[in-house]
């Protein structure tokens, strides 16, 4: 396989399907870093986690037709309106169904993968009957066009760039409120000791309200992010709900720091591999992957140190 290439064209490939690799780790910390908020802070499965994110893609393209068609001299602009707005949406969607359904099964985590994946259906055939079936996409910001040449083989594009900061913003934010702000604290004293907590004056119930608002407004950055590297359909959120769990898992449920390498490593180790492989197969291998490194270490990567 190797041996078809010189070493240079491997460097350049390597390098190329690197920074290919770099885009994906992008959404992939997106997405995880919303579900581990869900996931891991309060033991909710939630299985429409993708559709929160192809909300915010909605949202996005939403945004994009109406400046274009209202406000063509600002649409240089349109994609950061998008971002606020995509979050915005994800996150008043996140508060009602927390109220309306997920309150209620906080103490069946089972329960909650089942009434989470109805939710998911529901929302699918809501964008399909609003949206159509067929796939849907933006048109770019002339400022996000063309790519940054590294070398003469090597071009990085400018849209992968943009939304690689996206994501180190984002996580620098997340990781601010969850151990640097009074809330944060709250949250991390809810997951530990939910009677404790409610015991020493903390609103647990504002507290799961805000924390799953959060982490779906974060899903909703996610898909804002997605239609910078691909279409949108009422169905594309499927494609990433597995690979978003196997990030949050192989990481370690409650840890931040672990969600971000697990990115990064799933994300170059499947890049690089659909490269010289098919895309299923390449999928099929990291999956092994994780599972025997979870085989070794099934807390995962990182693990929250608690005093007992």
């Amino acid at each position: 396989m190797f041996s078809d290439y010189s070493s240079s064209e491997l460097m350049s490939i390597f390098a190329m399907q690197g920074f290919a690799g770099l885009t994906l780790f992008s959404v992939f910390v997106l997405m995880a870093l919303g579900l581990a908020i869900i996931f891991g802070q309060m033991g909710v499965i939630n299985m429409a986690h993708g559709e929160f994110m192809i909300l915010g893609a909605y949202v996005t393209y939403m945004t994009s037709n109406v400046f274009s068609q209202w406000l063509p001299d600002l649409y240089g602009f349109y994609f950061f309106v998008a971002i606020a707005l995509a979050f915005l949406a994800a996150a008043l969607l996140g508060m009602l169904v927390e109220w309306l359904m997920i309150r209620h099964l906080y103490h069946r985590p089972l329960d909650t993968l089942l009434a989470t994946w109805g939710l998911s259906l529901i929302l699918q055939q809501t964008y399909r009957s609003i949206f159509g079936a067929r796939e849907v996409g933006v048109s770019m910001p002339d400022w996000m066009m063309g790519s940054y040449p590294i070398t003469d083989l090597v071009e990085v594009p400018i849209n992968g760039i943009f939304v690689m900061c996206l994501s180190l913003g984002i996580t620098l934010v997340v990781a601010a409120l969850m151990y640097r702000s009074r809330w944060g604290t709250q949250v991390r004293a809810v997951v530990q000791n939910r009677p404790m907590a409610g015991a020493v004056g903390i609103n647990i119930q504002k507290v799961d309200r805000m924390t799953f608002a959060l982490g779906c407004g974060i899903a909703g950055i996610a898909g804002a992010a997605f239609t910078m590297i691909g279409s949108t359909g009422p169905t594309s959120g499927q494609l990433y709900i597995v690979d978003t769990f196997l990030v949050v898992v192989f990481g370690g449920a409650t840890s931040l720091l672990g969600t971000v390498a697990s990115a990064f490593t799933i994300s170059q180790a499947q890049s690089t591999m659909e490269f010289f492989l098919s895309g299923s197969m390449a999928k099929v291998l990291t999956l092994l992957f994780v599972l025997g490194i979870l085989m070794i270490r099934p807390q995962g990567l990182f693990t929250l140190k608690v005093r007992r």
